[in-house]
């Protein structure tokens, strides 16, 4: 796994994490849904590359 694709799903972690605090500091729902939405994607990604990093190795 490239340390950019790393980064970028982190990111995409950090940041659902972050919309779902917000979404309960605010009582908005649709932003704290959007927010674990974001959180499972990049949780779904790394897991995605890291099963491609187990067929790939020498």
């Amino acid at each position: 796994m490239g340390l950019g694709d790393k980064i970028s799903n982190k990111t995409e972690e950090l940041s659902g994490k972050a919309k779902e605090a917000a979404g309960e500091a605010t009582d908005d729902k649709d932003l704290k849904a959007e927010g674990k939405t974001d959180q499972a994607s990049g949780n779904l990604k790394q897991a995605g590359e890291k099963i491609k990093d187990a067929f790939t190795k020498d």
